[in-house]
């Protein structure tokens, strides 16, 4: 069997964040060999260590293990600019194009390392020029249009991996495992802290919410949080919006009352009563200015001008009119309300918190809370390694955030 080779090198925190034998162990799966070339240790935490490795492998295996070993962190190490394929149709790129990770990317172009910008992952890499100055930007496959300039293979390509240090904001003893409630309120007292930095430093926070936010009594919380002014965006889909009108109106969630926890004779029909109450007023802009719609969530960040976006879904009743029921609108629309944020708290919300997850570069903070924790995990699972996790009630998290923050 025919043998390549390459020589790679890596630069970091290889040690505390696991790469090096993360590269390793890709080697090995790959039927390949290593040999450490040369290797210095960071002797602080702030310094970082490098090493520069000659790779064997088969030579059917070394495409696809030089873009693991990309992806960890490695670069090639002959000197070499990247190269680019010009798109041959709209919404296509080349067979071999680089597909990028949520980790800030470099491309070398005559000679000069170039940042990549709107970093994400699962996207396309593309050379534009304005002004005679070069850029790389991450551009989703369905944005591709014929003669963009494409980057393919790995050569000329650099990724630098988030740093993983070994208690992660002080949150490493809360990953894996169901937190306790002593452990709840430490990490709720740090979030809040981040929190607390971001406004300090005027950076803008965004928050993913399912509709068990209202469903367990967190509504009131969270609305505390927005007049406060610790939410700058909300992502969401149809059904928070619905029960949020929903419990405003007729004080019921799922037709459950709110105060007493029993169900309500009819109230199952309350959340299609909410959906056609503001029908009948034009929107929920709309119904807050004519007083329709006087409390609850949606109420309040419509007050204090907070961007929200309503994604729509297949189940969806009604929908409302400001849910936006274009998938690919809707993906568009997040991802532009979610540029420039620096933290993003994902509450109960699965699906949506993936898919934000998947458009956020790593050192944007994700803080996920969930009584399960397998929705806790799987954000990281799916590649979202700077993600936090708090196994707990959403509503007693909320509860307890919004009195940490009650000083603020």
């Amino acid at each position: 069997m025919p043998l390549a080779t390459e020589i790679v090198e890596a630069e970091g925190h290889l040690i505390d964040s696991q790469l090096l034998t993360a590269m390793w162990d890709s080697v090995v799966r790959r039927e390949g060999a290593f040999e450490v070339l040369e290797f210095k240790i960071g002797r602080t935490n702030d310094e970082p260590s490098f090493v520069s490795m000659r790779v064997t492998a088969p030579d059917a295996n070394m495409t696809e293990l030089l873009e693991e070993l990309v992806t960890l962190g490695c670069r090639v190490s002959r000197i070499e600019d990247a190269h680019v394929v010009a798109a041959d149709r709209d919404g296509c790129a080349p067979d071999d194009f680089y597909s990028t990770t949520n980790h800030q990317t470099h491309v070398r172009r005559g000679g000069q390392w170039i940042a990549v910008e709107k970093q994400r992952m699962d996207a396309a890499l593309v050379l534009e020029r304005e002004a005679s100055v070069e850029r790389a930007v991450c551009r989703k496959l369905r944005d591709i249009r014929k003669g963009d300039l494409v980057v393919c293979g790995v050569a000329g390509v650099k990724i630098v991996p988030e740093f993983r240090a070994r208690d992660r904001l002080g949150f490493a003893f809360m990953t894996n495992e169901i937190s306790s409630e002593r452990r709840v309120e430490v990490g709720v007292a740090r979030i809040a802290d981040m929190m607390r930095e971001a406004k300090h430093n005027r950076e803008r926070i965004a928050f993913v919410a399912g509709p068990v936010v209202v469903h367990t009594g967190g509504g009131r919380y969270f609305s505390e949080l927005v007049r406060h002014g610790f939410v700058d965006v909300l992502l969401a889909g149809n059904a928070l919006a619905v029960h949020d009108v929903e419990q405003a109106l007729f004080g019921t969630s799922l037709g459950v009352d709110m105060e007493t926890g029993k169900a309500i004779e009819g109230g199952h029909r309350h959340h299609m009563r909410a959906i056609n109450a503001i029908y009948r007023a034009g929107g929920l802009r709309q119904a807050v200015d004519k007083g329709v719609l006087t409390s609850g969530v949606m109420y309040e960040c419509i007050r204090s001008g907070v961007e929200y976006v309503l994604a729509g879904s297949i189940r969806d009743d009604g929908p409302l009119p400001d849910t936006v029921m274009n998938l690919v609108d809707a993906q568009d629309r997040y991802a532009a309300a979610l540029r420039g944020v620096s933290l993003v708290l994902v509450l109960s919300s699965m699906l949506h918190g993936i898919g934000v997850g998947n458009m956020l570069p790593a050192w944007v903070r994700l803080v996920c809370v969930d009584n399960n924790p397998a929705v806790v995990t799987k954000l990281a699972d799916r590649g979202s390694s700077q993600t936090i996790g708090i196994v707990t009630d959403v509503g007693l998290f909320l509860r307890q955030l919004a009195s940490a923050l009650s000083d603020s």
